[in-house]
């Protein structure tokens, strides 16, 4: 087995979907985005938005929560490639963050990512960089959150 193999690079896979329940999104935005149409059902109408609608931090907090649920169900796959199964590390950060449609309360999100490359890190013998395409849809299937983030990984 390769590490392509192993990291599914180029698949697309669905980490699961959460329903945004508008007790769940005021309580998040108290204590991390205390913005008026995140607290407050009835501000929340007359906002630039229209409606309770989640931060979206409050999204990619639980993209992050269904990746880590997912982490090693890389959909059957499982290491039978040479020495050790490949180790999951910390992230060195992201981009692009684009939020890109407000996701209203009763909102049902689908949450997914696809491994796009890895390579070994000079500075880090042994450890590789896994970059991902980080994005999840509502139930129209639009698009509501998109990021590129990164992973290092143990391999050796």
């Amino acid at each position: 087995m390769t590490l392509d193999e192993f990291f599914l690079i180029g698949v697309t896979v669905t980490l699961g979907s959460h329903t945004f329940e508008p007790d769940d999104i005021k309580a998040f935005a108290r204590k991390y985005d205390p913005q008026v149409f995140h607290v407050d059902e009835e501000a929340a109408k007359t906002s630039v938005l229209g409606g309770l609608c989640a931060s979206g931090w409050h999204t990619a907090a639980t993209w992050m929560k269904y990746n880590l649920e997912k982490r090693m169900e890389t959909e059957g796959v499982r290491w039978t490639g040479p020495g050790p199964q490949p180790e999951f590390g910390p992230s060195p950060g992201f981009r692009n963050l684009k939020w890109l449609k407000p996701v209203y309360a009763g909102e049902t999100v689908t949450f997914m990512r696809t491994a796009l490359a890895h390579r070994p890190l000079a500075a880090r013998p042994g450890w590789h960089l896994l970059t991902l395409l980080c994005e999840a849809s509502d139930s129209t299937g639009d698009k509501v959150i998109e990021f590129d983030s990164a992973v290092l990984v143990k391999v050796e």
